[in-house]
C-alpha cells in the first residue's frame, strides 16, 4: 500500500494498522531529510497550508509549521484569538475566507470535539486535526508510538502505562487507539475521579497504584493535570496528586528494570514528573520532540499526495 485509505486525519480511529505503518516508514524518510545539512526537500512546493488554532498552542503549532516548511509549503498561520472569531464569525465563515485564498489543506485545534468531522463535511480542503477538545490529537499518538517503535524496535507486543488526567486528554485517547491498532498492551493509572467510566470498553487495564502499574509497564507516559478543563476539583490538592501519582527518581531506581519515561508536554516538573527524571536518560521526551516534525511531514505529504489537482 503506498497510499492512505483516508483523505483527512481526523483521528486515529479512522485509520488502519497499514495507514500506520506507511506513516511511520515515509517518517523514516523525513528523519533522514531533518538531519541533513540542507533540511529541505521540495515535496509541496505549490501546496498552500493554513495553520488555524482556536486554542492557545505553542509546541503543536510550531512542529507543523516546522514540517511544512520543511516539504516547501507555503504556509499561513492564524490565531483565533486575534481574529474576527472573538468579533463573533463562525468556524465556517472564517474556512471559507482563507479557502477563497485557495488553501489546500488546513490544519485546526479547536475546543470543541468533533470540528475537525464538521469541517471535513463542508470544505473541500484536506483536514489535519491538530486537537479537538478532549476527544483526539492523532499526531501526538502516532509520534508517541514511532518514538517507542525507535527506542524498542516495535510497539506491538509491548506494555504501555498512560498515567494522569485521562478523564480530559485527547492525547491519550489517542495514544489507546493507536497502541492497540498495533497490538500493544495499554494500561491507565490514575486518580478515579479522573479515570473515565467507559475505558475499560476499549479493551485497557485500570490499575490506581503507580508503583504497580510501572512494575507491569514497559513504557510509562505521563500525562499533565489539564487544570485548564477542569471546572471543578478531581482531587485534593497538586501536593496529594504528586505524591501518590508524581514520577520520581526514587521510584524508577527502585524498579527491578528499566522503564522507558514519554512525555507529550507541556511538562508541569515537579507535579506528574521531577526534573531528575524528565532529564535523565531513560526519558525520551526530547526524542519525541523530534520526531513530532518527521512524522508531521510524514502526515502532510502523504495526504497532499491525494489532493486532486
Amino acid at each position: 500500500m503506498s497510499e492512505l485509505s483516508v483523505s483527512h486525519l481526523l483521528g486515529i480511529k479512522y485509520l488502519t494498522p497499514e495507514d500506520i505503518d506507511l506513516i511511520f516508514k515515509t517518517a523514516d524518510h523525513f528523519k533522514e531529510v531533518i538531519n541533513r545539512p540542507i533540511k529541505k526537500v521540495p515535496s509541496l512546493r505549490d501546496i498552500t497550508i493554513a495553520n488555524l488554532f482556536f486554542e492557545n498552542s505553542t509546541r503543536t503549532r510550531l512542529s507543523f509549521e516546522l514540517a511544512e516548511k520543511r516539504l516547501s509549503a507555503d504556509v499561513i498561520n492564524f490565531s483565533a484569538g486575534s481574529s474576527s472569531v472573538s468579533k463573533g464569525e463562525t468556524l465556517i465563515d472564517t474556512v471559507n475566507n482563507i479557502l477563497a485564498m485557495k488553501v489546500d489543506m488546513v490544519v485546526m485545534r479547536h475546543p470543541n470535539p468533533g470540528a475537525g468531522i464538521f469541517l471535513s463535511k463542508n470544505v473541500s480542503a484536506s483536514i489535519i486535526n491538530a486537537g479537538d477538545g478532549t476527544h483526539e490529537h492523532p499526531t501526538q499518538a502516532l509520534l508517541d508510538s514511532y518514538s517507542i517503535r525507535e527506542k524498542l524496535g516495535e510497539v506491538k507486543g509491548k506494555k504501555v502505562v498512560i498515567v494522569g488526567d485521562i478523564l480530559h486528554s485527547r492525547v491519550a485517547l489517542s495514544n489507546i487507539f493507536a497502541l492497540k491498532l498495533q497490538g500493544a498492551e495499554v494500561k491507565v493509572c490514575g486518580p478515579k475521579t479522573l479515570i473515565p467510566k467507559y475505558i475499560q470498553s476499549l479493551g485497557v487495564g485500570v490499575e490506581t497504584s503507580l508503583i504497580k502499574a510501572l512494575e507491569w509497564c514497559d513504557v510509562a507516559n505521563m500525562l499533565r493535570v489539564q487544570n485548564e478543563r477542569m471546572e471543578i476539583s478531581y482531587f485534593p490538592s497538586t501536593r496529594e496528586y504528586t505524591q501518590q501519582f508524581g514520577l520520581n527518581k526514587e521510584i524508577l531506581n527502585s524498579l527491578n528494570k528499566e522503564i522507558v519515561v514519554m512525555h507529550p508536554g507541556p511538562i508541569n516538573r515537579g507535579v506528574e514528573i521531577t526534573s531528575d527524571v524528565a532529564d535523565s536518560k531513560q526519558a525520551i521526551i526530547l526524542d519525541q520532540v523530534q520526531n513530532g516534525v518527521a512524522i508531521r511531514m510524514a502526515v502532510i505529504y502523504l495526504l497532499a499526495s491525494k489532493i486532486k489537482p
